[in-house]
């Protein structure tokens, strides 16, 4: 499998995690995190999160739901362990990072600056508590502003934005985060979901709606990195339902640089390998 160059960094092949679905923890033995062309760990914040109560989880038709609310043990335990542990192992490295204020986030962007990660993505799916828990991805202006103020806290790592798909036209966002100076682009997150319990007559998830992943969002996925291919020039992370190599495939098809996989891995924490293994038999024939 041939590498791929994503902002300068160099992927030994285009298999990724995506952010809130791998830790070194968790799934070591199941894999050297090396075999991959990147490790994209959970979102980090300055302190840590708690997240949301349970049940944080509930299964869907062709996918899951979640609302784990960001859960991480914030940047310094993050750094010393997560981190540590996972360039000790000889992996490529993305930094997830996540806010609740754009002075948040570069706080977390400039505390990664420091350290061998990387590259870093910026979670912009998180509540902006400023305009009264508005995601930070859904208004242009203030992903621009969000983006140049962490690219400025970032030093010389690059900086990839992550986009969420519960907009009118992402292709907008998009040039909006490489106006602000985003070095490449990840997309697509989860799509907005629920589920009612048929029996308590109440939502499955504590917070009522939550995120929406799995094979059911993948034609998603490759539609709006089609669009955003033909909006951008910019290095291209996809994501979004991918469970075999010719999903990966297909959306390197759409115009994605690399492929991210999440939801697979939680039902096989091996999924990863597998799919890079399917995709290179697929390359082959």
């Amino acid at each position: 499998m041939k590498s791929v160059n994503i902002c300068g960094v160099e992927f030994k092949n285009p298999i990724v995690t995506a952010s809130g679905t791998y830790s070194y923890q968790d799934t070591c033995g199941y894999y050297n995190p090396s075999l991959l062309g990147c490790i994209t760990t959970k979102s980090v914040s300055i302190e840590p999160w708690p997240g949301n109560e349970a049940p944080k989880i509930a299964e869907t038709y062709g996918g899951m739901l979640n609302a784990i609310g960001l859960t991480n043990p914030g940047l310094k335990t993050y750094i010393e362990k997560e981190l540590r542990q996972l360039k000790d192992a000889g992996a490529t490295v993305m930094a997830s990072a996540v806010g609740r204020t754009i002075e948040e986030y570069a706080a977390v962007c400039e505390g990664l600056a420091g350290t061998d990660a990387d590259l870093i993505e910026i979670n912009i799916s998180c509540p902006n508590v400023k305009q009264g828990g508005v995601s930070f991805g859904t208004e242009p202006g203030t992903v621009r502003e969000l983006v140049e103020a962490v690219k400025k806290a970032s030093g010389s790592k690059p900086v990839i934005v992550k986009l969420t798909p519960n907009v009118t036209d992402i292709s907008v966002i998009a040039l909006a985060a490489v106006d602000g100076g985003a070095d490449g682009l990840s997309l697509i997150n989860t799509l907005k979901g629920m589920r009612i319990d048929l029996r308590t007559k109440k939502p499955v998830l504590t917070t009522g709606g939550g995120g929406l992943s799995g094979p059911a969002i993948h034609p998603v996925a490759v539609h709006m990195v089609y669009q955003v291919r033909r909006a951008v020039n910019v290095p291209i992370i996809g994501m979004g339902g991918v469970m075999t190599g010719g999903d990966a495939y297909e959306l390197i098809l759409a115009g994605a640089d690399a492929v991210a996989v999440g939801t697979a891995a939680l039902i096989d924490p091996r999924a990863p390998v597998r799919i890079l293994s399917e995709l290179e038999n697929l390359l082959k024939s």
